[in-house]
């Protein structure tokens, strides 16, 4: 089990190790476990230019989740626009920290088989998101 994070602009996270933790048990809580992960935190223009190199989508974006997982363990990469991230914590109302742990579960849950291509797909992945944010102040 390794969780890498991988810092392209100033931003860092403050405690690596306690999100880690969260995130297996995030896994954990749905049957899975976790082989190797990636986050990558980038700005958005450069996040911008891999949802156009992989996916061909030319728009700003939170976060992509390339997959690689294989049965019940949990491998991939997680690239999130930290600016973005923010961004959106204005419009949402919400504490930063709170949005980056949304879409940094938002990923693992996308490995996971939850998708959000639909309304009924989107209110379901949003609910797990959210549980798993309420789980993560609940332990700290």
């Amino acid at each position: 089990m390794r969780i890498e994070y991988v810092y392209n602009t100033t931003f860092s996270l403050d405690d690596e190790s306690v999100i880690t933790e969260w995130l297996v048990k995030a896994a954990k809580s749905e049957g899975y476990c976790i082989g190797e992960l990636v986050y990558a935190f980038f700005n958005d223009n450069d996040l911008k230019d891999l949802n156009y190199k992989h996916l061909g989508h030319d728009y700003f974006t939170d976060v992509i989740s390339f997959n690689d997982s294989v049965d019940n363990v949990l491998n991939g990469n997680i690239a999130i626009s930290i600016e973005r991230v923010l961004e959106n914590s204005k419009k949402f109302n919400v504490p930063f920290q709170d949005e980056l742990l949304r879409v940094m579960v938002h990923g693992l849950l996308h490995f996971m088989g939850y998708d959000d291509s639909n309304v009924d797909e989107s209110k379901v992945i949003r609910k797990k998101e959210d549980d798993n944010l309420k789980a993560f102040h609940v332990e700290q």
